[in-house]
């Protein structure tokens, strides 16, 4: 087999603060094939963004800090590389589309030159050439009028072009991973559509992998191969999104799915007034954590194994991972 472009393995990244250990990723383990989309999913504050984060080195220090772990790029050890030489990787072959555009571009540049930045810093091209380089992306991230819209500043562009434009800076140096973000928060549903349309064009153009984070498991079911879910910074579940959606094997996973709204009732079953099936309480805080599963105070199954010691990652079928002690004895989940 292909080895994969990407390995994480065991990954903790901790934050220290005055209250205790923020165990924000905690073991987490997942790989990345050439081509592939792989969806990182999970309610906010899961660990999903400062994987991205660690994944890059970005995480901010102090506080945080990768205490352990492996995180491996073409072979290469990222974690052991010195600074120099991890800043001619990020950007350059693992580029990241952050989750807000506008406090991610710079207010006082303008976006032609925001891009053309990038290209001159990693492929050591003169000003001209760089520039010419970013009106290429501009209009490659199909924005009109690109030498009008490249002397633009971004506040004078709307959200989805200014999406538009992490996604050509993401792009600019052709990458082998992309890192998406919640790419298409806070984007009306018309525009969330072009934008992933977009992205997976810019994928297949260039034939860069993909990690997608987000929350929306309807996006995930449209554009991603495999999906690694995430609970409390640790991973509970992973599977092919076929897989994934045809049996989810985790009660959190469950959950999500069912949290879902139906759109396919019959007129007479949503004409009654019905409650959304919603997960009880909320994600417990990453501080002093409690032994056992994470996610046993808000689990219908949980046992008394299950607040004791937090159960070990199993192959319940081919390709497909869960970490739960109850994951065989769980019912057949109800098809909307």
């Amino acid at each position: 087999m292909t080895p994969p472009v990407l390995a994480v393995s065991g990954l903790r990244t901790h934050f220290f603060t005055r209250d205790g250990v923020v165990k924000a990723v905690d073991g987490v383990s997942l790989s990345l094939a050439r081509g592939e989309t792989l969806g990182l999913v999970g309610e906010s504050g899961c660990g999903k963004s400062i994987t991205a984060l660690s994944i890059l080195r970005l995480v901010p220090s102090p506080p945080g800090r990768i205490v352990e772990g492996s995180v491996r790029f073409d072979g290469t050890e990222l974690l052991d590389l010195e600074p120099a030489a991890m800043r001619a990787i990020r950007g350059n072959r693992i580029s990241m589309i952050f989750q807000e555009p506008m406090t991610s571009l710079n207010p006082v540049m303008t976006v032609g030159r925001q891009i053309a930045e990038t290209v001159a810093l990693h492929q050591q091209l003169p000003r001209r050439a760089a520039m010419d380089r970013a009106i290429e992306m501009l209009a490659l991230v199909k924005i009109p009028d690109t030498r009008r819209r490249a002397a633009e500043y971004p506040h004078q562009l709307s959200g989805g072009m200014r999406q538009r434009v992490m996604i050509a800076i993401a792009m600019a140096c052709t990458p082998t991973i992309l890192i998406a973000d919640e790419p298409t928060t806070a984007l009306d549903v018309t525009i969330q559509a072009q934008i992933l349309d977009l992205m997976l064009e810019m994928k297949e153009r260039t034939g860069a992998a993909v990690m997608l984070i987000t929350h929306d498991l309807g996006v995930i079911a449209e554009t991603a191969q495999r999906v690694v879910v995430m609970y409390a910074g640790r991973k509970v579940e992973e599977a092919s999104t076929r897989d994934l959606f045809a049996r989810p094997r985790h009660p959190y996973t469950r959950g999500l799915m069912t949290s879902i709204p139906r759109l396919n009732r019959d007129a007479d079953e949503s004409a009654r007034a019905t409650r959304l099936t919603e997960i009880p309480g909320m994600v417990p805080a990453l501080i002093n954590l409690a032994p056992g599963c994470t996610y046993a105070p808000r689990c219908a199954y949980a046992t008394g194994q299950c607040r004791i010691a937090f159960p070990p990652e199993v192959e319940a079928a081919p390709g497909h991972l869960v970490a739960c002690w109850n994951a065989e004895s769980l019912p057949e989940m109800e098809r909307a």
